[in-house]
């Protein structure tokens, strides 16, 4: 959400930037709207303040023993308009929140300009990418040569996009998840967290899903929202709230399962693992004071990427054009693991800095030490990692001419000393 006095300050500035978004010029109908909600705002108080003096005159009148009638009369008058006023206020507060609310974030001014994600600027390249050569596979044929990703068996109870993995490949699933927390609470600090995967509207909302992206989500019959990600929840902890400045930064950790319908992607990636309805994934948040979170981003974005590197995963760290970004960013990285099966980086984290955006939303605020009043937080989340598609990176980069996929060694402690996963009939 965006602050209104801003906009009125420089509503030029704002058109500005909405533009590098990709969004037309909006400041003018914003303006109009708000001129329109404040006037019938300051009618109403006006006529509510005559009415008040009124009903003390007509006291006054009565207990002399006079006619109030012509001033009761006038109190009815300005009863009705107060209501008139009163409902024009609100209608037009309501239009204001409607546009506000599909309005995305500001880019950060470092955040370079673009349309799309050919735009985006490559920051980093870590690590050597593995070649393997014309016989290199993609994930799906060799998990299902070794008989432990069964995407028929998916379809047969779910339908299109939905996997089972069974046996070694199971296992390496919820190994990878222990890793992550193990590294992201003993190393980094961050707490672990286990939320609901269901929330209300209002959750989402607060984190810039709803409205503007209500078709690429799950709902219930019951009124219930299936998370697309476990930001939703952990950002969510502290909507509400008034923080104290010495509680920042707050940063939570969460496995969950995440559910999308990925209806803005029909036709990409319909084999495999890659883009499916339910995931599961490692998520980092942080919730910090405005003057640091900056740097927090940076911090974030290398505690995903430790996982990357003691995996002996290759990997490129990207930042994104403000025409790439998602709703509620205002600066975002993205790391993109190298896959020799598809022979090309696909991304397995997003970080993004998120600025008081949803902070305003889900009015989420700290009180400054020695300060009167409140500030909004600053929010932060991003994958640390994807746990379906880190599985995906491992047996592709690990692939063996045998059809075997060779563990890395920083894995093997959650996998019971496992060193390889073999295919039927080998040993």
């Amino acid at each position: 959400m965006h602050d209104l006095k801003i906009i009125r300050d420089n509503p030029d500035k704002f058109d500005a930037e909405l533009k590098r978004r990709g969004v037309e010029e909006v400041s003018a109908r914003i303006l109009e709207i708000d001129s329109l909600r404040r006037s019938a705002q300051t009618a109403f108080q006006e006529k509510q303040e005559r009415r008040n003096a009124l009903s003390r005159k007509i006291g006054k009148v009565k207990k002399e023993g006079g006619n109030a009638d012509a001033l009761m009369s006038e109190v009815q008058e300005l009863k009705d308009g107060i209501s008139i006023h009163e409902a024009e206020e609100r209608d037009h507060a309501a239009m204001l929140q409607t546009l506000l609310q599909q309005l995305p974030n500001i880019a950060a001014p470092d955040v370079p300009d673009g349309e799309n994600e050919d735009e985006n600027l490559e920051v980093k390249v870590v690590g050597e990418k593995i070649k393997i050569g014309r016989d290199a596979k993609e994930h799906f044929d060799l998990g299902e040569s070794l008989g432990q990703m069964d995407f028929e068996a998916g379809a047969k109870l779910s339908g299109a996009r939905f996997v089972v993995l069974k046996g070694e490949l199971a296992r390496m699933e919820r190994a990878l998840a222990n890793f992550m927390l193990d590294l992201h609470t003993e190393e980094f600090g961050y707490q672990e967290i286990l939320t609901p995967a269901l929330v209300r509207e209002e959750t989402l909302y607060g984190t810039g899903q709803l409205p503007k992206f209500a078709e690429d989500l799950f709902r219930t019959e019951n009124g219930y929202w299936l998370i697309p990600t476990a930001e939703v929840p952990l950002t969510s902890l502290v909507s509400g709230d008034i923080l104290r400045e010495d509680e920042l930064p707050l940063r939570y950790t969460a496995w969950t399962p995440c559910f999308r319908s990925e209806a803005g992607a029909a036709g990409k990636d319909t084999r495999g693992m890659i883009r499916q309805h339910q995931f599961s994934k490692v998520e980092l948040v942080s919730i910090t004071h405005p003057e640091k979170s900056e740097q927090e981003l940076e911090r974030l974005t290398g505690c995903a990427e430790e996982v990357l590197r003691r995996l002996g995963l290759s990997y490129r760290r990207i930042i994104l054009c403000a025409g790439d970004m998602g709703f509620g960013a205002r600066k975002t990285y993205d790391l993109e693991v190298w896959l020799p099966g598809q022979g090309r980086y696909r991304e397995i984290s997003s970080c993004s800095n998120c600025w008081d955006f949803q902070a305003r939303r889900m009015q989420a605020r700290f009180r400054p030490n020695g300060m009167k009043g409140t500030k909004f937080v600053h929010t932060l989340n991003g994958s640390g990692l994807a746990v379906g598609r880190t599985m995906i990176a491992i047996i592709e980069n690990f692939q063996n001419v045998d059809g075997s996929v060779t563990i890395p060694e920083a894995l093997r402690p959650y996998m019971g000393g496992m060193e390889a996963i073999k295919p039927p009939g080998i040993t």
